[in-house]
């Protein structure tokens, strides 16, 4: 079971992800990526996919045309785990922030 940041831990980490920010109203990080168009945003979400279930670590996200809103936590620990910050990681490599 994955182990819940807090404190240091988890600024240290949040601060080392660029447009990350801690979530309203629940233990969660959480981004905003805009795209180019629907295409580009939809090819992120499907490379997203493919990681996520590779790390069998799955995010929250909602797409209206090319927005893209995602929220991590890890529910088992009941918050922000080292899994949402690779996750994170992953994704914003992904989109090229």
């Amino acid at each position: 079971m994955a182990t819940k940041l807090s404190g240091e831990a988890r600024k240290t980490a949040l601060g080392k992800l660029k447009g990350w920010s801690d979530a309203q109203d629940r233990d969660a990080i959480s981004k905003k990526f805009v795209f180019k168009d629907f295409n580009e945003a939809f090819g992120f979400m499907s490379r997203v996919a493919l990681v996520a279930e590779k790390m069998d670590h799955h995010p929250e996200w909602f797409n209206v045309y090319k927005n893209v809103e995602v929220t991590l936590s890890t529910h088992d620990a009941g918050g922000v785990t080292e899994k949402d910050i690779k996750l994170a990681e992953a994704m914003d490599k992904i989109s090229g922030a």
